[in-house]
């Protein structure tokens, strides 16, 4: 049996382009019996998230995606509160931090795009798109809107991806500390789509002290969710699914709708009974 369930979305709080609520919502319409918000480097969607999921009688899973940096690699690590860890002042404090240092990093993206590709943005209009934290998805949405014509998965192969002279990395949080911060404050410690790490063997990155692996994930083809899902099962780790949600646009190819994947029953309530615990 299949449940269906969502544990990787975003909303405006990060990179999203639905709020909170109309997330839960989608959630709503699409059958999802199980929701996590889990929003880049911010909690700040998930108190407006979990009452919209009580008023819907969705269960609410506060979660976050923590950028974090291996091996010259940015790392995602999914968090999954068990309480109210997510509303700690100091946690809060330290995202509010990372915010501040996405912003900088948004304006030496800009300066670097009209350096490289003479791609000339108005920094300003990068900043009004994100209500929360500013993302790259908010500066190839400032690009498009800026009269280049450009999909968004075109902007990231070629102007702003990982190996893009245009590229900035994000503040460095190691492995070991994000998963260490994220446990302070009572979390779940998954890693997030393990598909997308290119440097380092997932097997080397699961040595650390995750909790779960994301071995079901939108991008996944059949092979890779089943090596997944063996290396999780060898390590005793739990297993999330998500469809990595950005809101409604016909040029993102890469991320599912709210509950695109289902997960086996018995990794949810593997993964359940870990999370009441």
């Amino acid at each position: 049996m299949k449940i269906k369930a969502e544990f990787h979305c975003h909303t405006t709080a990060s990179d999203g382009n639905l709020s909170p609520t109309e997330v839960v919502q989608l959630a709503k319409t699409n059958g999802v019996e199980y929701l996590a918000i889990t929003d880049h480097d911010t909690v700040d969607g998930l108190p407006e998230a979990k009452e919209a999921c009580d008023k819907l009688n969705i269960k609410f899973i506060p979660g976050i995606e923590l950028s974090c940096n291996h091996n010259k690699e940015s790392i995602h690590i999914l968090g999954f509160f068990k309480g109210d860890g997510y509303k700690s002042k100091e946690l809060i404090d330290f995202l509010h931090n990372l915010k501040l240092n996405r912003i900088s990093r948004a304006k030496a993206i800009v300066d670097k795009l009209k350096e490289h590709f003479n791609i000339e943005l108005n920094y300003e209009d990068v900043i009004a798109l994100g209500d929360g934290v500013i993302a790259r998805p908010h500066i190839a949405k400032a690009i498009i809107n800026a009269g280049y014509d450009y999909s968004i998965d075109y902007i990231f192969d070629n102007f702003i991806g990982n190996d893009s002279p245009a590229y900035v990395p994000n503040k460095h949080i190691s492995v070991p500390d994000g998963i260490k911060l994220l446990k302070k404050y009572g979390c779940i410690a998954v890693l997030a789509h393990p598909k997308l790490v290119k440097k380092t063997p997932v097997k080397t990155l699961l040595e650390f002290d995750f909790d779960g692996i994301e071995a079901i994930y939108f991008q996944n083809y059949q092979s890779e969710t089943d090596e997944f899902t063996s290396m999780a099962n060898s390590k005793g780790l739990l297993i999330t699914c998500g469809s990595d949600f950005h809101g409604i646009s016909k040029d993102d190819k890469k991320h599912g709708t709210v509950g695109a994947m289902e997960i086996d029953e018995f990794f949810f309530n593997k993964f359940i009974k870990s999370y009441l615990n």
